[in-house]
């Protein structure tokens, strides 16, 4: 029986090497961009179109995302899929707010802002029948794909934006197609008196 000796100085440079190269594959098919979205091996689509960066106010971007899932799992989310809204910062001052949504998944996504009422917390609507929340004190949302304003929902890769001016409060920023809410499609947004 043959003792076992650790690597020696090859084996170490040779595993090293193989790693470098791995990772280098794995970077230049995720596309730009960074985070925790996309397929099982960090494939993600490539934004095709940007906001403007003319856009008034102050900016929060808003990463929309399947997480966990690939190209070829398209179509209306099932209850249980991991999906994701994050919004950088979350905390803004009042006053012109211009909300840029990037959708880093595979499946189509929007943005819509709701206020939250004293003791109301983001995440705690209850969807319909139709997998989606009510919508009425809607303030606004982004769901036009390259564009700002209403559409027909933020396509895989590309852009949304949406300005609203907004007095201090919380709101609860939200995907509300077909159960998208359900599967953690919500954030809080809190907008300060004064800045942020």
């Amino acid at each position: 029986m043959r003792a076992h000796l650790p690597p020696g100085p090859k084996a170490v440079l040779a595993t090293l090497l193989a790693l470098v190269t791995l990772a280098s594959c794995s970077s230049t098919m995720r596309g730009d961009g960074a985070g925790m979205m996309g397929g099982p091996s960090g494939h993600r689509p490539t934004v095709t179109c940007t906001a403007p960066a003319s856009l008034p106010g102050q900016r929060v971007t808003v990463m929309l995302a399947d997480m966990g899932m690939s190209q070829m799992m398209g179509g209306d989310a099932p209850l249980g899929a991991h999906m994701m809204l994050r919004a950088f910062p979350a905390r803004v001052g009042a006053g012109e707010v211009t909300f840029v949504a990037v959708n880093r998944g595979w499946r189509t996504h929007e943005l819509v802002l709701m206020p939250l009422g004293a003791g109301e917390r983001a995440g705690q609507r209850v969807p319909g029948s139709d997998g989606q929340v009510d919508e009425t004190g809607s303030l606004g949302e982004a769901s036009a794909s390259c564009a700002a304003g209403k559409g027909e929902g933020i396509t895989v890769g590309t852009t949304g934006w949406l300005t609203l001016t907004l007095p201090p409060g919380r709101y609860e920023l939200m995907c509300n197609l077909r159960n998208h809410y359900a599967d953690g499609m919500y954030q809080l947004l809190v907008v300060a008196a004064g800045s942020a």
